[in-house]
């Protein structure tokens, strides 16, 4: 089992910045990528950015390109979500999510095995 915590939400006017943390312990051996989503009011979750694991293989939604960073502290075991010029659009709960699946960093839901709580960011404008 792989635990996941996110941290780091909040409230910032359009064009500011926020970065997410997200803390994985447990088996995190077995972790081949991670991925941050968001989901907002009375929309499905959707994928903002992956990257495998090990390092390297990243990508991103074309909404989020050139404005958020997806990194990781291999150290602390940390991935993070580094957010610039925010938009209202972006107002969201951000997740993140770890997978089992070796292959290309994955846009789709089903293929993260486990999630973390959830970090609400609300961009004003």
């Amino acid at each position: 089992q792989v635990q996941l915590v996110e941290s780091g939400g909040g409230l910032v006017q359009a064009g500011g910045s926020l970065r997410l943390s997200c803390v994985a312990s447990g088996r995190t051996i077995s972790i081949y990528q991670m991925g941050w989503f968001r989901q907002a009011p009375g929309k499905e979750r959707e994928f903002v950015a992956g990257m495998r694991w090990s390092g390297g293989t990243l990508d991103y939604a074309d909404s989020v390109k050139g404005r958020f960073t997806i990194s990781r502290d291999n150290g602390d075991n940390t991935a993070y979500l580094q957010m610039t010029s925010l938009k209202p659009e972006d107002t969201a709960v951000y997740y993140c999510a770890a997978s089992r699946t070796v292959g290309l960093v994955s846009f789709k839901l089903l293929r993260y095995d486990y999630w973390g709580q959830g970090t609400q960011v609300t961009v004003s404008s």
